[in-house]
């Protein structure tokens, strides 16, 4: 029987890379969609149908309790089983720590930390021995700090402490959790002008990575692929960097 993943945020960018990577190598997926989300979910799902594996596509908010439930719920009665979980969704937005409201920093925390807990808490009673999950980090919090941006990097440090403390209670049960940590990843979101780099921002960064260019969804995609397979069956607590030698670079 095939393996089953669920992914939260698959309607674009890393989530929707990881899908179609997971049918090239025979899973089948459940993706997780936000219901505004501008991105068609549909297309995540041709393409991983066009690749060979099934794919179910859930309207839900990772701030919600009872949505993360329900995506869960939704994956176990579609293929009677969950082997992988990726906590993918994330929201960025540009705000100084002066203007920031109480209500900026715990709505986005609440998506990109808290999300991540609902996934795997909703998740963990599911998984088999040999189950794995990831958490989406970023080296904005993970590494690095960046200005205006506290709630984000604030959430995304969480997200690796999360990992490792929820790897060392899943342990004992053959349960694996990790995160990746991307850098400069040319996505949607670090597209977004208003909020993030922006294309030009993204192209003057670049100049920095030592490999000279921002990464591509897939290369992160095929981390986190690797992180939930096999042949990474003794990593566990981990939080592995994706970003072209970004972070080892002494700056220009």
């Amino acid at each position: 029987m095939n393996k089953v993943a669920v992914i939260s945020g698959g309607a674009s960018g890393i989530g929707q890379s990881l899908a179609i990577e997971y049918a090239k190598a025979g899973i089948n997926t459940v993706v997780n969609y936000y219901p505004s989300d501008p991105h068609d979910v549909q297309q995540t799902v041709d393409a991983v149908e066009k690749a060979g594996a099934e794919c179910a596509a859930v309207a839900g908010d990772v701030s919600k309790t009872e949505d993360v439930n329900a995506l869960i719920e939704a994956a176990i009665d579609k293929f009677g089983r969950i082997d992988i979980v990726v906590a993918n969704a994330g929201i960025v937005r540009t705000n100084t720590i002066e203007e920031m409201t109480d209500d900026d920093w715990f709505a986005l925390l609440d998506v990109d930390l808290s999300g991540v807990m609902r996934m795997f808490r909703a998740a963990a009673p599911h998984l088999p021995e040999g189950g794995a999950m990831v958490g989406v980090s970023s080296i904005s919090g993970g590494v690095y700090g960046w200005d205006n941006h506290s709630h984000y990097a604030a959430a995304k440090a969480g997200v690796v402490g999360l990992v490792r403390s929820v790897a060392v209670e899943l342990g004992p049960r053959g349960i694996r959790v990790n995160a990746v940590v991307p850098g400069l990843i040319e996505s949607p979101q670090s597209l977004d002008e208003e909020n993030s780099l922006g294309k030009s921002g993204l192209e003057a960064a670049a100049e920095n990575i030592p490999l000279r260019r921002a990464g591509q969804v897939s290369e992160v995609a095929q981390a986190i692929q690797f992180l939930t397979s096999d042949a990474a069956s003794y990593i566990t607590g981990q939080d592995i960097v994706i970003d072209g030698g970004l972070t080892v670079s002494w700056p220009a």
